[in-house]
């Protein structure tokens, strides 16, 4: 029997984050893992007049892959999926894992440079999404392996993301339109701003806003949302940040990083774990070294760390830095195949100033 959470949550991607309609060619995407979900998905299309092409991935495949492929083949693009990301109206993501530390063994510049090839794909749904061509929104289903991840039984996992998600209550597109409205408040102050200063025991840190536009994700675009969020000035970052939980990329845990700007470069970093990893990703290419976000997490209902960054960056009372690729749309310009979100707490003798106001402090707002 299908737990009336899932049917919840494939209601809320198909019918609130991104609005199907009649007509819309839909992607499907998802590891095999989360065909439960991926089920209610296609049948929640469906019933809303949607034309849906399911695209299944699978981990040991994509091991494979990584591992034997050619060099030939690593910057080969399917045809189909490219064509998918030039003309389709919806894409609908959602992730789950057999195992969260799959690609362990795999080396780090090879999964760079298959996600350099891939960067097309990424570049035109970006834009599209800009554009209003494309819409888009990232889920998660509950599975043992990120259950053990973030040291809950499956049980505990399931309620935490559906909580996460407002799937436990019985409306929660109304939920969801609520925590809108009060983002859509902080986007209106923070419009017109000019700098930002985040002062801590973990951060200095300053950045220019100049003509950048915040956003509110409000479950349109992750599910679940809770974040304000912009593309900072390329060249303007200085200063420096430890980030506070380990960020995971392809299954792998680079923790106790540590990193120095100047002229809005990364000129200085470090890891205390995966320490090459953390340069595979800023040596990617021109962009991987700059920031293509600046984000203040505000999902008071996630509440603890659990290794999964689409619920960890919306931690309230943290903010996350992302190298790497900007968003288009909050007028940001730095491009890469690499964006990689790091999370910084706040919590604690700790303030963000705006124009010389104080805006936040201690993890809440003050404005």
């Amino acid at each position: 029997m299908t737990d009336i959470r899932t049917q919840r949550l494939a209601s809320l991607l198909v019918n609130y984050c991104t609005e199907v309609r009649p007509g819309d060619w839909v992607g499907i995407l998802g590891d095999v893992t989360a065909l439960p979900i991926l089920r209610e998905v296609f049948t929640a299309v469906v019933r809303a007049g949607g034309n849906p092409s399911l695209l299944l991935s699978d981990e040991t495949m994509a091991r494979t892959f990584l591992r034997e492929a050619s060099a030939e083949q690593m910057t080969w693009l399917d045809p189909m999926q490219t064509l998918y990301y030039d003309q389709a109206d919806v894409y609908i993501r959602v992730g789950s894992s057999a195992n969260t530390r799959a690609m362990t063994t795999v080396d780090p510049k090879r999964m760079q440079r298959l996600a350099a090839a891939r960067r097309p794909w990424l570049d035109k749904r970006l834009t599209r999404e800009a554009e209003g061509t494309m819409r888009w929104v990232g889920s998660w289903f509950p599975n043992p392996a990120s259950a053990q991840e973030a040291s809950l039984s499956l049980e505990e996992y399931e309620d935490f993301v559906y909580a996460a998600t407002f799937c436990d209550r019985e409306d929660p597109i109304a939920a969801w339109r609520e925590l809108g409205a009060l983002l859509q408040g902080k986007m209106d102050w923070l419009k017109g701003k000019r700098s930002v200063v985040c002062q801590g025991p973990n951060i200095d840190l300053r950045l220019s806003i100049a003509e950048r536009v915040f956003l509110k994700d409000d479950g349109h675009v992750n599910m679940p949302g809770g974040e304000v969020y912009t593309g900072p000035v390329e060249d303007s970052v200085e200063g420096w940040v430890r980030f506070s939980y380990p960020s995971i990329v392809s299954g792998r845990a680079v923790s106790g990083i540590e990193l120095r700007f100047a002229g809005g470069k990364v000129v200085d970093a470090s890891a205390k774990e995966n320490e090459s990893l953390l340069f595979a990703q800023l040596d990617t290419d021109a962009g991987s070294r700059y920031l293509g976000e600046f984000a203040i997490g505000t999902n008071f209902g996630i509440d603890r760390f659990t290794g999964n960054i689409l619920f960890d960056e919306k931690i309230g009372g943290t903010i996350h830095l992302a190298i790497g690729n900007s968003y288009p749309q909050t007028g940001g310009r730095n491009r890469s195949a690499v964006h990689w979100d790091m999370i910084c707490d706040m919590r604690t003798d700790s303030t963000i100033t705006v124009d010389g106001e104080l805006f936040y402090q201690n993890g809440q707002f003050v404005v």
